[in-house]
This record gives structure tokens, sequence and C-alpha cells, in this order.
């Protein structure tokens, strides 16, 4: 057991803190979830106190440690969702609850800062890219509506760069934080001057910025005699919980575009910082050393869990997301008028509308809730279609995707999404996920995988390949010209009229 080396890794989820724990072959010896709440004050509002992660991510450490030598520990990497920010004081303190990256309290906010940033071109791509839950963008309106808290602020971090501040004791964060922040010129690879300047934030607050796997520091004294750990234990930099996707399914390595289905679905692809300015998605730098660099785009589908969650839990009653297949088990897929248009909390990627919300098109009195829960799905994934083709992604029969996440576990979903799409779909195993991708990294950074080429070469990553089916191809295409129609003619029957 002495000679065993183990590697810890962490994902700052929006409800869940997940952890992993692997061995240098890359194997999973344990798991665990623990859930917690986020609040909303307002309506729009969502934010959380950064306390409740360390005592989740505490909690889900304790029971992992009861089955396992924490003495074995070498290194621990730290991912999660990316935009959510963190306000410290002076004493590393947070001034105020952090502001969740699905929090809508700036949307009337947005326009205003594009009109300012767009007179700066070295902005072009900060322009095309804020919208609400933006770090930017929350603390512009922290500056402007909590001036007492703005002026407390001494540091600020993303989500994951809190969890390594209360282990090391040590600032900072990564190239897929800051490159995806809006306060980061991605070309100069320096935080942005104009916008420091916008926000009003002193070049002191900000977080020096690092390669994913470089070592922020080691356990404080305190950490590890709390965990019963040794204090050089090394603590990654860390990354984004998308990014650490992609680690672990192939994306940066083998260039597989990946579609990672959870509370928000992410279309992530290989990419440079060379992409078309008429192109959707966010470009994201990447560096596990701060020295070789690589680029992804990444685009949202922003309601893609809650528009899921909200028919079959609370329309449907049902808990059980395992019973989908079972429903659908025997449905035939035929053409059809009904349309579901899934953008049910706004949409940032594609149309930059934080107001438009669902529809159902197409119901008649022979519409069945089979009908409907199909929809449903099959409306979720022309929304992934028609991302990835606003992402300039090459769709075609020779074309591979790879699915992750919760919804992607999903036989009917993965099938539909093959049909729709019209490229094979590649099921990932369970353990591909952020967590397994940010422990693969520690792994790596501690010299255990001989390469970063293979870090994610796991012959079994696989767990099941679907093929687009001919005809059901042939109806999809038919459908997804209509459902093109959906968001201009929406925007029509709401827009707003002088009065």
């Amino acid at each position: 057991m002495a000679d065993q080396h183990c590697f810890l890794g962490i994902d700052l989820g929006t409800s869940a803190v997940k952890i992993v724990l692997i061995d240098s072959d890359k194997k999973i010896l344990s798991h665990q979830s623990v859930p917690y709440e986020v609040s909303s004050p307002e309506f729009g509002w969502r934010e959380i106190d950064p306390e409740t992660w360390f005592v989740s991510m505490s909690g889900g450490m304790d029971a992992i440690f009861s089955q396992y030598d924490p003495q074995t520990i070498d290194a621990i990497g730290i991912t999660g969702q990316l935009h959510t920010v963190v306000m410290l004081s002076e004493t590393g303190e947070p001034v105020r609850p952090a502001i969740m990256w699905d929090d809508m309290r700036t949307k009337d906010l947005i326009q205003q800062m594009r009109d300012i940033i767009s007179e700066n071109p070295d902005c072009a791509y900060i322009t095309k890219n804020i919208s609400t839950g933006s770090p930017s963008a929350n603390l512009y309106w922290l500056r402007h509506f909590e001036p007492q808290n703005f002026a407390r602020m001494k540091k600020f971090l993303i989500a994951p760069d809190y969890l390594v501040y209360c282990l090391t004791r040590v600032y900072g964060t990564d190239y897929t934080a800051a490159s995806t922040s809006c306060l980061y010129d991605i070309h100069g690879m320096k935080w942005s001057p104009f916008m420091q300047n916008l926000i009003g934030l002193d070049s002191d607050v900000y977080p020096e910025v690092r390669g994913s796997g470089v070592i922020a520091g080691n356990l404080t004294a305190e950490i590890a005699k709390r965990f019963s750990m040794r204090e050089n234990v090394n603590v990654l930099t860390g990354m984004g919980d998308n990014p650490a996707t992609a680690v672990s399914a192939g994306c940066l390595v083998q260039g597989y575009p990946v579609i990672s289905m959870g509370t928000s679905g992410v279309l992530i692809k290989p990419a440079s910082k060379a992409e078309p300015q008429d192109t959707k998605g966010k470009m994201i730098l990447f560096s596990p050393d701060g020295l070789n660099f690589s680029c992804l785009a990444q685009g949202a589908l922003q309601s893609n869990g809650a528009s899921f969650r909200w028919w079959v839990h609370s329309i449907l009653g049902i808990d059980d997301y395992s019973q989908i297949d079972i429903l659908l088990k025997d449905y035939v897929v035929r053409k059809s008028k009904l349309i579901f248009f899934p953008h049910l909390m706004g949409e940032k990627t594609l149309f930059s509308d934080p107001d438009i919300r669902g529809a159902f098109l197409g119901l008649s009195t022979l519409t069945t809730r089979e009908d409907m829960l199909y929809a449903v799905i099959e409306g979720l994934c022309y929304g992934y279609r028609e991302l990835a083709e606003n992402m300039g992604l090459d769709l075609n029969r020779d074309s591979t995707v790879r699915i992750v996440g919760g919804g992607s576990h999903s036989r009917i979903q993965a099938q539909i999404l093959a049909n729709v799409l019209n490229v094979t779909v590649e099921q990932m195993n369970m353990f591909v996920s952020p967590m397994f991708g940010i422990a693969l990294l520690a792994a790596y950074s501690g010299g255990f995988i001989e390469s970063f080429d293979k870090i994610a070469n796991n012959s079994n990553m696989v767990k099941e390949i679907f093929k687009p089916k001919a005809e059901a191809v042939k109806i999809c295409n038919e459908k997804y010209t209509h459902y093109r129609k959906i968001y201009p003619a929406l925007k029509s029957v709401y827009e707003r009229t002088s009065p």
C-alpha cells in the first residue's frame, strides 16, 4: 500500500461536487457525489455561498478516505463550472455569495457593455461573446449595484480556483477560465487592459494565469491534518469542466467533437485562434504546462437539462430517467408536424437572447404523451444541430461525435441525435467525465502518464456506437427546415411594440 500512487479528481458542478479516486494505471478506485442547493434571492438570480462547496467537497473526501488510505494521494486536480465568479476580501473571505454562470441579473446591462466594448477593435472577441453569467458582466454589475462589496473585493477567482485556494492558500486561475471570462485578451495572452479599465479593477485583483497541470501549491498544514494527508501533496492549478471532459473524451488529442449533455448542453470541438469571426461559440485556450497551447471552441445549448427535466420530472412525474428508454422503446419515427423548441430559459450562444422561451408546435387532439416526449428529445437534438452548424462543425455521414454527461446514457436519445445530425454517435462510458479528466491530468503532471498524447487512450472508453438510420434522417431533415423558422417567428410574435 505504501508504494501505491493515487490521484483525486474533483469536479465542482452546478448542483453537486463529484470526486473520483484513480491509481497510476488510470483505474477508478472510488467516486462520490455530494449535492448542494443554489439560492435564488430574486427572479433570475443564481448564487451560492462558496463555503458550501468546501463543505461538500470535504464530505466527499471523507467518504472516500473511509475506504482508502489518504496517505497514498500524490496529487489533486480540481475542475468545475466556468464563469461562476467568487469575490474575495483582503483576508481571503468571500465578500458576498458567488454569482453563478447561469445567473441572469445582468441581462439589461449586456447590450450597454457590448456598445462600449465594440469601440475597441482589439476586443471584438469579447464583444461577440459577452453574455449573462460572464465574469466581466457580473463584476460590472457589482461595481454599479453593490459598490461597497466592490470596494471590499481584493481578488476574484473562478469557482474551481476557490477550492484550490482553500486547499493551498494560493491565488490563481488557468487559461481555460481566463480565456472564457470576457476579461482576457486571448491573442495577446494577457488580461485585457481595456476591460480592466471598464470594470474598474486594479491589476493585482486579477489572479495569475497558469497551465492547468502546473502545480499551484501544496496542501496547507491545516488541510493536511484535517484529511490525514501528507503536506507535500501537489494541487494542480486546475481547469474548466468542459475542457476537462475534452481531455478525458479524446477531443484535445484525437480531435473528436464532444457533446456534453448536462445542465447545459455543451458542444466542444478542436479549433484555432484564427477561427472565423462569424462562427458562434467561445474560444478556449488550454495549456497543460503553460508552454504548449491548444484551442477549443465551445458553444452551449443553455436550457438542455432544464428543458428535459421540466418535461420528464415536472410534467410527466418521472423521477427515474432510465424509464425514458422503456417508454419509447417501441416508438416508430414518422412524419409529424409536432416540433418542440427547447429554449425555455433563453439562449446565449445561438441567439444572445435571454428573453426567448420554448414552444410546442403542431399539437393536435391525436397527440400522445409519447409523441411529446419524443418531440422534446428531438427538439433538443435540433438545437445541437443548429449549434454545430453555427460553430462551423462539418456534419456528414463520415463524421463521428462523442457524447458524455447524464443525458448521454439514454440509448433513445443517442439514436435520435445520430439521426438528426446524420453522423455516427459514440456513447462514452460513465467514467469519461470532468472529474476523470482532471484526475488523469494530475497523474500526468506527476509523471505517471508518459505523454499528454496518451492521456485518453483507454480501450474501453466507448460504450456503444449509434449509426444514423436513412429513413429517420430523411424525416429529420424535413422537420429541421421548419425548426429553423421557429426563432424568428417567435421573436415576431413577442416583439415589443411602441405604445
